[in-house]
């Protein structure tokens, strides 16, 4: 499974292209002259993801330093205004935006990497002053709005969630799917191809939606019924069920599900240490990491040729740890 990982990698010098902001890279272009640079977005996602950064801010014209701004006036269409003198950027802001869509629409991103509570480029939570009541904190990013419209299939997150270990294992694994996805669609997207794609992430779909597993297999199983369509309906559906957190319970139930292809391998004492492992794991007492190398294991010496495809035993790198913390 080593391999799935790298062929998603193939661009970029191996690495996996994702948008972001850019003072999550350390770039001076804050409001202030300063940056928010992200060591572990640099650091250690930087060993797999090739970023493309921006700043709607300087890309639109305004300069470093500058005036602070904020939201203003409504929730669902707001206004971007300066702090104190009130100027609207509002309509800069967006004609900037409709050209930076269209040039990374060519980029070929599998992600964006907002950042948090940005008046431009906050995806969620982003206050929005009406009137002279306190804000709310319910905006969305002027620019990260517009990229969500455009592109609702690419994975998105801010780096402040990403600090929360469930919600980043949950993002980098999107991010990985969509890139397989993309890979898959540059090689022709035949049908025989998508029923291999589909295999392969079984397992991991169910760990995020049993009810989108299911729906998934009805596509693919009358695949010939949907015409040119199928891919877009398939991916949409996919990327929507992965969108649902993968719970204890839910990584349980898949656990429970690997361990019986082993049915007629597994010695007693085998089967008995799995088993214990994988209610240590449910019962909180051990991360997700142990009970997937112990089946990673058997899966090697007793040679599942179906299980060693499937990217739920290795949906991404090991060197990222994300498993030792869910």
């Amino acid at each position: 499974m080593a391999g799935n990982n790298k062929d998603s990698r193939e661009r970029s010098g191996g690495k996996i292209r994702i948008g972001i902001s850019a003072c999550l890279l350390g770039k001076k272009v804050r409001y202030d002259g300063g940056h928010k640079q992200d060591r572990y977005i640099t650091d250690t996602l930087g060993q797999f993801f090739d970023y493309v950064p921006v700043c709607p801010e300087v890309e639109c014209g305004l300069s470093v330093p500058r005036e602070p701004m904020h939201l203003a006036d409504s929730v669902e269409d707001p206004r971007l205004v300066t702090v104190h003198t009130g100027i609207d950027h509002t309509t800069g802001m967006k004609e900037w935006a409709r050209d930076k869509l269209d040039e990374l629409a060519r980029q070929g991103l599998s992600g964006y990497i907002f950042k948090t509570k940005s008046p431009s480029s906050g995806m969620r939570g982003v206050k929005v002053y009406i009137g002279s009541a306190p804000p709310v904190h319910r905006g969305v990013g002027i620019f990260a709005a517009a990229f969500m419209r455009r592109f609702p299939l690419i994975p998105v997150e801010d780096e402040g969630r990403l600090h929360d270990p469930g919600l980043r294992e949950n993002f980098i694994e999107r991010v990985f799917v969509f890139e397989r996805w993309r890979q898959f669609t540059r090689k022709g997207n035949s049908l025989r191809d998508l029923i291999a794609f589909h295999e392969g992430h079984k397992l991991l779909i169910m760990a995020h939606s049993p009810k989108h597993l299911s729906a998934l297999g009805r596509l693919v199983g009358n695949a010939k019924g949907y015409g040119q369509g199928l891919g877009d309906t398939y991916i949409e559906t996919l990327m929507e069920g992965l969108g649902l957190i993968a719970t204890t319970r839910k990584n349980t139930n898949v656990l429970h599900h690997i361990t019986g292809y082993f049915k007629k391998d597994l010695s007693g004492d085998e089967k008995k240490e799995l088993l214990e492992v994988i209610d240590r794991y449910h019962r909180g007492s051990i991360p997700l990491v142990v009970p997937v190398t112990l089946l990673n294991h058997y899966v090697r010496k007793y040679d599942k040729t179906y299980l060693k495809g499937q990217h739920y035993l290795n949906p991404h790198p090991v060197e990222l740890m994300l498993r030792n913390h869910v």
